[in-house]
């Protein structure tokens, strides 16, 4: 028998972070981006649109009217999934078991254009919404009753947007959630265990190989991790630990400001198409406990896989048993890590 060969036999690969494994299977798609890649026509949106809920001065639901803003705008969300004003209550029987859930939901407008993603603002833009990501967290995590805050991004309608002005949302919440709780559970059990934090050594490992590195700045590394599930997979990390956006000081707030901006240009140049994805920043729960163990990162989960328009589902054997890939981190890497830093609507003459 011939000896196991990773970059093209089927395998399974160990996420660490939440301790479950995926299938690859390198056969089935040795060359994803070979085949016809269908460049969809450029959607040309408005700097301003008067019948956008989240465009400078134009009217919310409720007859709420937003202010003039001229650069990032956050506000309680119209039609929070979570609401902070409910009663105290809970079901325990037997199989049947609910409890009840507060929380404050806020949506963060990028900046007054609604045309403009993040890979098409300048960095000192990206920074003030980070910036403004940092107050959230800080200031909702300072309530009693909030133990977790969730960051994230949907990116187009293929992720479920229902706005195309660029925005955000953050969710903050009573209980910290399902997948951030086996993260915190591995990290934990890990830094007990070895005495460093688990995704430090990650990053020094991925460092010393160069195998999985999208791109590089001074305090942060984007890479393609080892068990990544979709196509194009990104996380962004500290190279030195943190264990929350809270902890990083305006120099380094400044390069991850930078490194997401590079890495959202990264994916539109990769089809030459306002890339689809949903991520967000996972960190340290807000819950008044000790978390030194912890490393604040960022995901990015695209669906795209072969062309602007050919996607990878979660279907079949993923939704019945694990998820599966058919091209390695290591070939996603290579095809991200050659694309430009510069958006490709720009004019380069």
């Amino acid at each position: 028998m011939e000896q196991f060969d990773i970059a093209n036999d089927t395998h399974r690969r160990y996420n660490p972070l939440i301790g479950e494994w995926m299938l690859v299977s390198p056969h089935r798609g040795k060359r994803p981006w070979l085949g016809q890649q269908e460049t969809p026509a450029r959607q040309q949106l408005p700097e301003y649109d008067t019948n956008c809920y989240l465009c400078p001065g134009n009217e919310r639901a409720g007859g709420v009217k937003n202010p003039q803003y001229r650069g990032p705008f956050v506000f309680t969300n119209d039609f929070s999934a979570i609401t902070p004003n409910i009663s105290d209550g809970n079901v325990d029987d037997g199989l049947f078991q609910a409890k009840s859930e507060k929380g404050i939901c806020r949506v963060i407008c990028f900046s007054p254009y609604h045309n403009k993603t993040i890979p098409q603002l300048s960095t000192d833009e990206v920074f003030q919404v980070v910036k403004l990501w940092q107050k959230e967290y800080v200031d909702l995590g300072a309530k009693e009753f909030i133990n977790h805050i969730q960051i994230f991004e949907n990116k187009g309608a293929a992720m479920g947007c229902s706005n195309p002005h660029p925005h955000c949302q953050i969710w903050a919440q009573q209980s910290v959630p399902e997948i951030v709780t086996k993260e915190d559970y591995n990290q934990k059990t890990y830094y007990e265990t070895k005495g460093t934090q688990l995704l430090q050594d990650y990053v020094d490992r991925e460092l010393e190989k160069k195998e999985r590195i999208v791109f590089e700045s001074k305090y942060f590394v984007a890479l393609v991790p080892f068990w990544a599930t979709w196509p194009f997979e990104i996380m962004i990390l500290p190279k030195h630990s943190k264990p929350s956006i809270a902890s990083l000081n305006d120099d380094e707030l400044y390069d991850f400001s930078e490194m997401y901006r590079i890495v959202t240009c990264k994916y539109d140049n990769l089809f030459q198409t306002s890339f689809p994805y949903s991520a967000g920043v996972h960190q340290a729960p807000t819950d008044g406990k000790n978390h030194d163990y912890w490393t604040f990162h960022m995901h990015f989960y695209p669906p795209l896989f072969r062309s602007a328009t050919v996607k990878k589902f979660m279907v079949g054997y993923e939704m019945l048993a694990e998820p599966q890939r058919d091209i390695t981190a290591e070939q996603s890497a290579e095809r991200l890590r050659q694309l430009g830093v510069v958006h490709y609507t720009i004019d380069k003459k």
